[in-house]
């Protein structure tokens, strides 16, 4: 298994170390033909109209769209954003996941904060241990609205959608790179298994 992390802009190497500290083999994504030798993409929190911009300059916009298509993407911050098919204002988007996000919608980078989540579907992940996940927020976007296939995968208290899953696709309003607890990394790693299984029968077969 190879993880991308595309690394135009944004906390991409806070991602890179947490996959490297499973075992995983990661490379840094900025051109389109980096995207054929990996299996998965992490598109990192950061500025989303500037990581939209550079993806539209470096003509990785389409190439993104495809590759979402048929394999795992997880956006994180930023990356939720990007995902969606609305953020409520124009700015490039991938338009991959049936979501709307509101950008910023907890305030200024002042307003940060940090809270326990509960997140059912990471209950599998290390020995079926279940306990809050701690995550963080970081001027994080708050994802409005899920549709279609879309679901929600873990809300705050207050029932404010901040991490939600279509298929193969995963977006989360905050940063799990930021902490010690690599479960939401399992995850996604889970869900590029399957994604590979799926697409290729030979996958995990043993001669």
């Amino acid at each position: 298994m190879k993880i991308g992390v595309l690394a135009l802009q944004g906390d991409f190497a806070e991602h890179q170390s947490m996959l490297e500290g499973l075992g995983v083999q990661v490379s840094q994504v900025r051109l389109p033909g980096q995207l054929e030798a990996i299996d998965g993409l992490i598109i990192p929190g950061g500025e989303s109209t500037t990581i939209g911009k550079l993806a539209v300059d470096f003509n990785l916009m389409e190439p993104l769209i495809s590759f979402g298509e048929a394999k795992p993407i997880w956006g994180t911050c930023a990356g939720a954003i990007l995902l969606s098919k609305d953020a409520r204002r124009p700015q490039p988007l991938l338009g991959l996941m049936d979501i709307s996000v509101e950008r910023n919608a907890f305030g200024r980078q002042v307003e940060s904060f940090e809270a326990d989540l509960d997140v059912p579907a990471l209950s599998e992940s290390r020995k079926g241990e279940q306990r809050p996940f701690h995550a963080v927020f970081i001027r994080a976007p708050l994802i409005q609205e899920v549709r279609g296939e879309a679901k929600t995968l873990s809300t705050l208290p207050d029932g404010r959608i901040v991490a939600a899953q279509e298929g193969h696709l995963l977006a989360t309003s905050f940063h799990p790179e930021l902490t010690g607890d690599d479960r939401f990394h399992r995850y996604f790693l889970q869900l590029v298994e399957i994604s590979k299984a799926e697409t290729d029968p030979m996958a995990g077969v043993v001669e």
